[in-house]
């Protein structure tokens, strides 16, 4: 049954989040600053997908700039090139507050989703050794790509930022963000590559980690996969306050189920001893899981990583 809970997902998980290549960024523009496009940037790890690289106003490359990396690149700069007309207003928010000085000039890596792609690339892949033995036979675990996913961004497209826009290149200069399974993915990355990423932003994140009608009818059932995942980050995240993680959630429709799942983790960060400096983890009541509420939280997290 390769895969089966994750195909399972496909009519309801990220409603946000449509799952099919919309045409990738080659279209979108930008309200703030200026938006360099690779369309079909060059992989050996995964397909091509189109990645944009957001500069603020004033920006010359060499300039010594921080760096975030964000997924469901697709979404995030211009509402009239997506699926649902919604966008996270990246340019418009990090214009303004790297004008009023209150984050460091930072250059946004955005990277495409492949749709079809979207579930097995950003599934938190080493998650699965957490698993008992009836889940784990429910994924096929050669399936999952998560794990070339990030060696992409590590070894093929970072080299490639650091090399063409000479940014600050060390970890405490770069970051990743991304909601839903997007968080997922940023979490990740953090734990897999902590001398890469100083921190990440996982905004609504996909914590129960599958969701189909067990999430409404068998908790129980999830939270084995969920527990898979907090384990997995317990471990990898051990020594407290080495990185700055942000999460949180909304309180309404998908992200009102994720309530109990992220207040497990949060309590796992917390009891491992991580401080308000270096983990926050914030409900905004009334928030549902869309493009249009991320971006209008989105200073919270950029202030908490890039903050000056």
């Amino acid at each position: 049954m390769a895969l089966t809970i994750l195909l399972a997902l496909l009519p309801m998980l990220l409603s946000a989040q449509k799952l099919e290549n919309n045409k990738g960024l080659v279209v979108q523009k930008v309200s703030t600053g200026k938006l360099d496009v690779y369309p079909n940037f060059h992989s050996n790890l995964i397909r091509q997908r189109d990645v944009a690289v957001w500069m603020p106003e004033g920006y010359a490359k060499g300039q010594p700039v921080d760096v975030l990396y964000m997924h469901d690149g697709q979404q995030i700069f211009d509402s009239l090139a997506t699926w649902n007309h919604q966008e996270w207003e990246v340019d418009e928010v990090m214009g303004r507050l790297i004008t009023d000085n209150t984050i460091r000039p930072t250059i946004v890596v955005a990277i495409a989703n492949i749709g079809e792609d979207r579930l097995v690339d950003y599934f938190p892949q080493k998650a699965w050794n957490y698993l008992g033995d009836s889940e784990k036979a429910k994924l096929d675990y050669d399936k999952l790509n998560a794990d070339r996913y990030l060696r992409f961004i590590v070894e093929e497209l970072k080299p490639f930022i650091d090399r063409e826009y000479q940014p600050l290149t060390t970890a405490e200069h770069t970051f990743v963000m991304g909601s839903s399974m997007g968080g997922l993915i940023s979490l990740y990355a953090v734990c897999e590559y902590p001398q890469m990423f100083g921190g990440a932003g996982c905004l609504s994140t996909h914590v129960p980690l599958i969701l189909s009608d067990e999430l409404v009818n068998n908790p129980a059932a999830v939270d084995r996969w969920a527990a898979a995942f907090r384990s997995y980050v317990k471990d990898k995240l051990a020594m407290p306050n080495t990185h700055l993680i942000y999460m949180d959630r909304g309180s309404v429709g998908l992200d009102g189920l994720y309530k109990p799942y992220q207040d497990l983790m949060d309590q796992q960060f917390k009891a491992q001893g991580w401080d308000a400096r270096h983990f926050v983890t914030i409900v905004f009541e009334g928030h549902q899981h869309m493009e249009i509420y991320w971006a209008q939280r989105l200073e919270q997290p950029l202030k908490f990583l890039l903050g000056r």
